[in-house]
């Protein structure tokens, strides 16, 4: 289901994806079929296996065959830049451009990293990120990805690969499954009830083959007692058979264990090929042997390089593509051509948008031509050693603008907050007093210094091969860092107004910061790249009214969310119920709930119509992402939202729908629709809801397909998954 402004966009992403390739498997796969007979059995094995850690300029590296045209390919990191590359946009991370809730932004965000990736000569680029989904609120890298609702994050991650694609790189879709913590990631068992597995985690996936990615990742993990990139279940049986992926499936770096076993399974690229340089290839001359002998048969390598070769055929990667010349990742990424063209317009609005506003009291925002303000703690300035001083990130020194590991990039610069503040201070004549430190003492001085006194607090975390500051990739706790409770109060309890601004990876509790009577706002700022500080003073200023919504919901207390990290294996015990499908169910008010987020205007709600239920049965043909009828609009639902304050914003409407008693014990409500319209003051505009028979199903463990169940249908639209303004009955 795409909102309102992405139905235009979506013919929009149609006819660039059209421009850069065929678009079409069946004539990438008669290419494919045309390649393959011109190749040796040395060549399907070379087309597979790596060539090994740093035997390349890419994180992963294949042979080149002259004899079809089919270049060394490129893969590289990462969801949110290209990683070990220079002269790149360092995007906001997949949380912050999740808390948009834009279409329009997730597509124009994509095809600028695309066109980044295609100009510097990568083939693959190592995202978008489906999973973690983010069970788990601490967990490390939940900040790659876009949201822990599968709805949101399925429409994040086909409109990320649309834009992609377009642009002519290859997306690749990870972690496939189960990778919902660092904590043992390379060992643990995630056991997922079959349900729970489509209508959660694998939902993400299954957008992103229905928007034709051409790659997924497997993961570490074992699932079900297999090892996550050896499992035929969920490569073969799921993802290719039912959701008839076309594309190809790469291990994660050194997540394949056995020769014949992964292969069999339906893994088709192994990366690196060996095993971080350690001269280990379980492919290459080993899987030959392994075909030879008929371990493997001949069919699943010829399928294997056929799906490969499809995908570079897909994206029209055969015609003119850029090689990787002057840069290496092995090199500091130096000497290559500079790809950023206008993409920090694209960084900052994203880091605009997916700005929360938390706590407006009293309008204390936006500012408006202060007499002073002290800009306290570390969080408000650029890492005195340079925003690249720590590898792939891995300290948390200065400001807070994306987290650590494999899906980082390097800044080519980082506009902190108070450089940002300091001009917009010049013009208006306002005196700054700054305390750039954690140290709660120096914060209350400038505080008494001041007429109003902005605060900035953050909390990091990454990938579990880096530890930072104890903590290994997942965070210790849900506090923020370095006492951050401890300076805000110190500031608040001067007396002035306080705001309030929180870069983190994901929820914090703030129970401690809301209490405080000084207070006034809180700003949720997340993980803005590059941009940081010039978006905030945006949204700080006034220029644009914020208009995120958080992508999560943020808990009173870390007991409230029901999920924990797990040792030897996880049974996902706490079932569908994550997030606020959990707070619903166990009847729990959150401090701000899922789909929340303040405006400097108000948003009426009105005029719910709700269509008739469709009873045309659709095609049972299977297509990429299922069988076809799922994703037939089977129902449509509109409501009016006027913008009834005193200025221009933007209003996120999200659609939520209860399942009739007829279906099994089910989540009292899911986000199946949303819509964000920019309105004026007094303007009205109708937001469009399309909703597929998916969007409508619960997945039958018997039967083992998704059931349209009967009865009405309980359809709820509002401004968070909390504040439902209109409510009817679809049937």
């Amino acid at each position: 289901m795409l909102s309102s402004i992405a139905l235009p966009l979506l013919a929009l992403a149609s006819t660039a994806f059209a421009a850069a390739g065929d678009g079409d498997w069946t004539v990438a796969y008669a290419k494919a079929t045309t390649a393959l007979a011109k190749l040796t059995q040395a060549n399907k094995i070379s087309l597979v296996t790596g060539t090994g850690w740093e035997k390349g300029p890419c994180v992963g590296n294949t042979a080149s065959i002259s004899t079809i045209g089919y270049p060394a390919l490129c893969l590289q990191d990462g969801p949110l830049g290209v990683r070990y590359a220079q002269q790149v946009t360092a995007f906001p991370a997949g949380i912050t451009v999740g808390s948009t809730w834009d279409t329009s932004l997730l597509y124009e965000r994509g095809y600028a990293l695309g066109s980044e990736s295609k100009a510097l000569g990568i083939h693959v680029q190592l995202g978008p990120v489906g999973g973690p989904l983010g069970k788990i609120p601490a967990a490390g890298r939940n900040w790659e990805g876009f949201s822990n609702d599968p709805y949101l994050s399925g429409v994040a991650m086909a409109s990320t690969i649309n834009g992609m694609q377009a642009a002519g790189v290859q997306a690749c879709a990870k972690h496939l499954i189960g990778n919902e913590q660092e904590k043992e990631r390379d060992t643990i068992n995630s056991v997922i009830d079959d349900r729970v597995n489509h209508e959660l985690y694998l939902w993400p996936f299954a957008e992103s083959v229905k928007a034709n990615v051409t790659s997924v990742m497997c993961s570490y993990n074992k699932f079900g007692g297999s090892w996550a990139c050896e499992s035929e279940a969920l490569l073969t049986s799921l993802l290719k058979n039912e959701l008839d992926f076309q594309g190809y499936v790469l291990s994660d770096w050194a997540a394949q264990h056995t020769t014949a076993g992964s292969a069999n399974a339906g893994l088709d690229m192994a990366m690196p090929g060996d095993n971080f340089g350690d001269n280990n290839f379980l492919w290459g001359t080993a899987l030959q042997n392994a075909v030879s002998s008929g371990q493997v048969a001949q069919s699943r390598l010829n399928d294997m390089a056929k799906r490969i070769l499809a995908a570079w055929y897909f994206v029209g990667q055969d015609v003119d593509y850029p090689t990787v010349i002057g840069w290496t990742s092995w090199n500091g990424g130096y000497g290559g051509p500079d790809v950023q063209s206008d993409h920090k317009n694209v960084a900052r609005s994203v880091a605009r948008d997916g700005i929360v506003l938390l706590k407006n009291t009293n309008n204390a925002l936006p500012l408006k031509n202060p007499a002073s303000l002290a800009i306290i703690g570390q969080d408000a300035i650029v890492n005195p050693a340079g925003p690249n001083a720590c590898t792939d990130r891995s300290c948390d020194i200065g400001t807070l603008a994306m987290g650590w590991g494999s899906g980082t990039a390097d800044f080519p610069y980082l506009i902190a907050p108070l450089d940002a503040i300091k001009t917009q201070a010049a013009l208006d004549g306002t005196a700054i007093i700054t305390s750039t430190t954690d140290t709660a003492a120096s914060g209350a001085s400038a505080a008494s210094s001041a007429a109003t006194a902005i605060v900035f607090i953050n909390a990091d975390s990454g990938e579990g091969y880096i530890t930072v500051e104890g903590a290994a990739g997942d965070r210790l706790n849900l506090d923020p860092w370095h006492n951050g409770n401890a300076l805000v109060t110190a500031v608040a309890n001067v007396g002035k107004p306080t705001i309030v601004v929180i870069h983190s990876v994901g929820p914090l509790i703030l129970e401690t910061i809301v209490a405080l009577p000084s207070v006034v706002a809180i700003v949720w700022a997340g993980l803005p790249g590059q941009e940081s500080g010039n978006a905030l003073v945006d949204v700080l200023y006034g220029s644009t009214s914020p208009s995120g919504k958080l992508p999560y919901t943020i808990a009173k207390t870390t007991g409230d969310y029901g999920t924990a990290f797990q040792s030897g294996q996880d049974n996902y015990a706490e079932d569908l119920y994550i997030d606020y499908r959990h707070f619903d169910k166990s009847a729990i008010t959150p401090r701000y709930e899922f789909g929340f987020g303040l405006s400097y205007t108000t948003f009426s709600y009105s005029a719910l119509t709700i269509s008739a239920l469709s009873t045309s049965p659709g095609s049972s043909a299977t297509i990429p992402g299922g069988i076809s009828n799922l994703y037939d609009v089977v129902a449509t639902a509109t409501a009016t939202i006027t913008n009834n304050g005193t200025v221009a914003g933007s209003e996120v409407s999200q659609l939520y729908i209860g399942l009739p008693s007829s279906a099994p014990t089910s989540p009292v409500r899911q986000l199946r629709g949303f819509s964000k319209l920019a309105l004026a003051v007094g303007q009205k505009k109708t937001a469009t809801f399309a909703i597929r028979r998916k969007d409508l199903s619960y997945w039958d463990v018997t039967a083992k397909k998704w059931t349209l169940p009967s009865g009405s249908f309980k359809i709820s639209v509002g401004a968070s998954s909390r504040d439902l303004r209109l409510t009817g009955t679809l049937s």
